[in-house]
């Protein structure tokens, strides 16, 4: 048995002896929107991941398995499955059944929550029978979790996996480095002009390592912070020019919107805490030493101005082992980018493709994108259509374009479309640019 078919077979058979440990999932009322007449269970698995399971009254022997995004940094608890459901329905609403997992513990972990993943369709398949096909589904880090799943448990050998196909959505794709650097830029250029986190009074810490572990800055304090530095929190009209010019120079120069700007920054303080001293023993994976920022009114002060870091290689070489895709995955794998996405940046999906051109697998990738400004979810009957496609993908070889996703897209408006708000919103011709012009290069 070569190595990789041995890999392979000893994660597939963890995740069986894990589901055979677990208790039977538990019957439970669907929460709405999902349909009253689906059937729906709840549980936690043999690791300790929490979980939802809905399978519709007239099921198409599909499964979905969805792997959420985030990720948590507090512990798993099962309300997280449940929302995640609820923002899913139009899954089960469209004949799919779905499956989700908390994953077995909060903060940074690709890998683990893949096996999570894999764990819970076990669960799924000594519970309620084996699907015709199985489906990956990831939602932002979700997509990064998906996109390891793909290879991990790929086929090998000529012999299937247990999955067919994969849909990223809003995917965190390429890898952990590459995707969060620019969070280290917010963290150095948000301090050289603001100076408050820290506070010059409080103890100072070198900014990737994202708050020392005796801290006690809470989010609503870093929210303060910000409101006082830029004014963001409160009407523009009543910033004052120095607040104004603060704000201008941090969303030029690190190229993110003004309503994600506190968000970034949580990422960047509490995600980088559990990242850097958790997963990775205190060593830093993320470095700015050479990187050249423009977009502020004295480019030079800034330069010479900000705070570097140079990465730790072993740190650096952690993180891509965990999050990084190879690209080396046969199955058949859409994806949907919405193109203003103000949290997972659409030029991840240029680094996405480079990854699978360079595996000799993008012949099995087929990337969409779609005229939104949302991050979490989009258009209502896009995933509908996106299902579909994949399947008839994987059933009939008819590899879809990105116009004949906008085409099938509009079959599925009449029934998807949330009271008539909804519309697809493909856009054929689009092609996601380089990485390298919205994040400075290395």
């Amino acid at each position: 048995m070569k190595k990789k078919e041995a890999i392979l077979v000893l994660l597939v058979g963890l995740a069986a002896a894990w589901a055979t440990h677990a208790a039977s999932p538990a019957p439970a009322s669907c929460p709405a929107p999902v349909p009253s007449t689906a059937r729906c269970y709840t549980g936690q698995d043999g690791a300790g991941a929490f979980y939802w399971i809905a399978i519709p009254r007239d099921w198409n022997k599909v499964l979905v398995m969805h792997a959420h995004g985030g990720p948590e940094t507090g512990p798993p608890a099962l309300e997280r499955s449940r929302k995640d459901l609820e923002r899913w329905a139009v899954t089960v609403n469209a004949g799919y059944a779905w499956a989700g997992s908390t994953y077995r513990r909060g903060g940074y972990g690709v890998t683990m929550a893949a096996e999570d993943t894999e764990r819970l369709r076990g669960l799924f398949v000594a519970h309620f029978g084996a699907p015709r096909r199985t489906l990956l589904h990831g939602q932002s880090y979700g997509g990064a979790v998906a996109s390891k799943a793909a290879e991990l448990y790929a086929q090998v050998d000529g012999k299937p996996g247990p999955y067919d196909g994969v849909l990223l959505t809003n995917g965190v794709l390429g890898g952990g480095n590459s995707a969060y650097e620019f969070r280290l830029d917010l963290r150095v250029v948000y301090q050289y002009v603001c100076r408050n986190h820290p506070k010059p009074e409080e103890p100072q810490y070198p900014l990737w390592m994202g708050l020392p572990k005796d801290s006690k800055l809470t989010r609503a304090e870093l929210a303060e912070r910000v409101k006082a530095c830029t004014g963001v929190g409160m009407p523009a009209a009543r910033r004052s020019p120095e607040q104004a010019a603060r704000l201008k120079t941090i969303l030029s120069v690190v190229k993110i919107p003004e309503r994600t700007l506190v968000g970034h920054l949580n990422w960047a303080t509490w995600l980088f805490q559990d990242l850097a001293q958790d997963r990775l023993g205190g060593r830093n994976p993320f470095g700015n030493v050479g990187v050249v920022y423009q977009g502020s009114v004295d480019d030079a002060a800034l330069n010479a101005g900000v705070l570097r870091y140079a990465a730790d290689p072993q740190a650096q070489g952690a993180l891509a082992s965990d999050s990084r895709p190879t690209g080396r995955t046969t199955l058949p794998t859409l994806t949907l980018h919405a193109i203003h996405d103000p949290t997972a940046f659409v030029e991840l999906e240029s680094a996405y493709r480079a990854i699978r051109e360079s595996a000799g697998t993008d012949d099995r990738l087929v990337q969409s994108f779609s005229d939104e400004s949302e991050h979490s979810y989009l258009s209502e009957p896009e995933y509908p259509a996106l299902f579909a496609a994949l399947v008839d993908w994987i059933d009939k070889g008819d590899k879809p374009t990105p116009a004949s996703l906008a085409t099938r897209c509009a079959a599925f408006e009449p029934t998807f479309n949330d009271g008539g708000k909804d519309r697809c919103r493909f856009k054929p011709d689009y092609r996601s640019p380089p990485l390298e012009s919205r994040v400075p290069v290395r």
